[in-house]
């Protein structure tokens, strides 16, 4: 593959976030041209985050210093339900 168009897959794959990708080039044009909206939710009753939750996070702080918005949401029904 030639170098991508869009910073956010670029920066992505260089820090190996992405494994694999079924239509890179259909992501890229499209992050490339128009502004990506991505979400992470997290559950309210856990005690707290883990190790696990870093890529999530990371990969939208990614997606927000190129440009596009990241939204966190912090469970209200799962917590309620939990």
């Amino acid at each position: 593959m030639t170098k991508l168009k869009s910073q956010f897959l670029n920066d992505a794959q260089t820090r190996g976030f992405v494994h694999q990708c079924t239509d890179m080039d259909a992501l890229d044009a499209l992050a490339a041209t128009k502004t990506i909206t991505a979400y992470i939710g997290f559950d309210c009753t856990a005690p707290s985050l883990h190790a696990g939750h870093m890529v999530s996070i990371m990969t939208l702080r990614l997606l927000q210093r190129s440009g596009h918005k990241p939204i966190v949401l912090m469970g209200g029904g799962t917590t309620k339900v939990g």
